[in-house]
């Protein structure tokens, strides 16, 4: 159900990437056309086959991008934060959602119809650039872990998906703070791996002063010699 004009969400609106580029004007007429639902850490969003076509916009917080197996097993893709797009190619295709999308922290997300996203797309030349932006990167994410399964030993995955992590937040030198850090299950699940295989590894980085963890985050001392323990193996 759209809501009445609200200044906090227009100003959340401005953080949705795929926006960016569009003016003050442009951003009002989008918020009259969205839904907006706060949901609490762990809730679930969008359901893994669900019938329902419309696109979501992370606003605030962050989201999970999970398929659940039939004995429960979780596999992961991804996180998305603030300033996100999900739901987007049902909207697009019309078929069943590919995934499971709970929230994995408080969360504010705008909704809007399939019918008024397609419309968009066509109005507004610079949402849609950006959209195909998105996917595109997408792909290559995707692409590269397939290839990383295939080829991998599940150490080296372990070490690609800390450096994937590590990338999301501000470099210092050769170091980079995870906050809050991937627990030692969500990091199996997107590596194809189980828990106890995570927890090996990242004792023995601990061990040698690649990471350490503080607090609730994980700090990588040392990116560029993780990167090198991946390179040797990839020759990437």
């Amino acid at each position: 159900m759209k809501q009445s004009p609200d200044p906090e969400f227009q100003h959340s609106l401005a953080n949705i990437a795929i926006f960016s580029g569009l003016p003050a004007g442009a951003l009002e007429a989008i918020h009259q056309q969205c839904s907006w639902r706060r949901y609490k850490s762990g809730e679930s969003i969008l359901a893994y086959l669900d019938q329902s076509d419309d696109v979501r916009f992370v606003a605030e917080g962050e989201v999970c991008v999970t398929i659940y197996s039939a004995s429960g097993k979780a596999v992961s893709f991804r996180n998305l934060g603030q300033g996100s797009i999900f739901g987007e190619y049902a909207a697009i295709d019309g078929a069943p959602r590919s995934a499971s999308v709970e929230a994995r922290s408080a969360c504010l997300v705008a909704s809007m119809t399939a019918p008024t996203f397609r419309k968009l797309l066509k109005t507004e030349s610079v949402v849609a650039q950006a959209l195909i932006g998105d996917l595109v990167r997408n792909i290559r994410s995707l692409t590269k872990r397939v290839y990383e399964f295939s080829t991998l030993a599940v150490n080296n995955r372990i070490h690609g998906e800390l450096l994937r992590l590590a990338n999301l937040f501000p470099r210092e030198g050769s170091s980079s703070h995870i906050v809050p850090a991937p627990t030692h299950s969500e990091i199996a699940s997107r590596v194809s791996t189980h828990r106890e295989a995570v927890t090996r590894e990242l004792n023995r980085l601990s061990r040698i002063g690649i990471i350490e963890r503080q607090d609730r985050g994980l700090i990588i001392r040392d990116l560029d010699r993780l990167a090198a323990m991946l390179h040797e193996v990839t020759g990437e």
